[in-house]
């Protein structure tokens, strides 16, 4: 894995760790980042495209919800904090990095939330994205690998 792509899913573990903060604890945008970038594993993160995803992330968390319950059996308002945010990162990127294929998406997606959420809590955010990208990313969905 080259150091780019190191960064950035540095990056994805650091939203990820501040958007299930948002859930318990909300807190200024600003002040979250500014918790966030001095955090020691920072200095390893892609910082830009930290604060791209925690600001669009942060700002979407209606429409994100509203396309959760889309593809969900489990209301927005019931998921674990973990898979909940999980989930809005892996959307957001399904939805406004165009330049990520699908399938790294749903792969960092899966990643954090089988490193942080519950058991099984992979497996669910897996299901949901892949059903999001089967939908958001037709044309690339379909395509042979």
């Amino acid at each position: 894995m080259n150091a780019g792509v190191r960064a950035r899913s540095m990056a994805r573990r650091l939203a990820l760790q501040a958007l299930y903060q948002l859930q318990l604890n909300e807190l200024p945008l600003k002040e979250m980042h500014k918790q966030y970038a001095a955090d020691p594993e920072a200095e390893r993160a892609d910082r830009t495209y930290f604060r791209e995803l925690l600001k669009g992330i942060a700002g979407s968390r209606p429409a994100l919800d509203q396309t959760i319950a889309l593809y969900s059996e489990i209301a927005p308002a019931e998921l674990d904090p973990v898979e909940h945010a999980a989930l809005w990162l892996g959307l957001y990127e399904l939805q406004h990095c165009q330049q990520l294929p699908f399938r790294v998406v749903l792969s960092e997606a899966v990643q954090l939330a089988r490193q942080f959420g519950a058991t099984d809590g992979h497996k669910f955010v897996n299901a949901v994205l892949d059903r999001a990208a089967r939908e958001l990313r037709s044309a690339e969905y379909g395509e042979p690998r």
